[in-house]
């Protein structure tokens, strides 16, 4: 290399200090690290050989045996399904409802939704519709007839049948002689969305001590065909 002036003699030289001394630091840097890592790895090995002095041989424990006991799970009850099941009856149908103003009696008593003719309330006392199923509510306390009662006309209506006979009794064996339960059957009746119309059943079939229950049309097909 030819150098034309001294300036640039000068800059030439300037650059090759300045390089010297980068390859230098990096080296002195590269040396410090080496260093390092050369002390860091005699500290751990000191450190090593000073706790195996202190602990000795070791040997990892045996694992105990263990036998993984599983309790039977309880039988599944559907407790909170049956509560719940009360509860709606309790709530359906309420003893302090007043059925009386609803109920004719002029031939007989009977009941009819509002829209249905008095021609429906006299052939089910004729006994147009076949009787289809029934329930007895002889000697049960109030809540169980209440949900007795409840509990028949839901099952009867879900199964599409259409006319039922309720046996409630005519009270001869009440103090004073009063049908308690009777008034009671009427008003729950008349709280069944499913209840199209009753009467007082024939003395045939258990006179004032019964009725005869027309249900609304379900969708569900009744074992037989059509209960009329």
């Amino acid at each position: 290399m030819k150098f034309q002036h001294l300036k640039d003699l000068k800059q030439a030289k300037r650059a090759l200090e300045a390089a010297a001394a980068q390859r230098a630091a990096v080296a002195a840097a590269a040396a410090l690290e080496a260093e390092r890592q050369r002390l860091l790895a005699e500290e751990q090995a000191v450190f090593q050989q000073a706790l195996q002095k202190t602990m000795g041989r070791v040997r990892p424990l045996a694992a105990p045996a263990r036998v993984a006991l599983r309790p039977e799970p309880p039988a599944p009850l559907p407790v909170q399904k049956q509560r719940d099941e009360k509860a709606v009856l309790r709530e359906t149908l309420s003893d302090e409802f007043d059925a009386s103003t609803l109920l004719d009696t002029d031939d007989g008593l009977s009941f009819r939704r509002p829209g249905v003719g008095r021609d429906v309330v006299h052939k089910l006392r004729r006994g147009d519709w076949r009787i289809q199923a029934e329930t007895d509510l002889h000697g049960c306390r109030t809540d169980e007839a209440r949900e007795q009662l409840a509990r028949f006309v839901r099952e009867a209506h879900r199964h599409g049948l259409r006319c039922l006979r309720v046996v409630h009794g005519k009270g001869l064996g009440s103090p004073g002689r009063e049908p308690v339960l009777k008034g009671k059957v009427h008003s729950w009746l008349v709280q069944k969305q499913q209840v199209l119309a009753f009467v007082q059943a024939p003395a045939a079939q258990g006179g004032a001590g019964a009725l005869l229950v027309l249900l609304t049309p379900s969708q569900a097909v009744p074992p037989g065909g059509r209960g009329r």
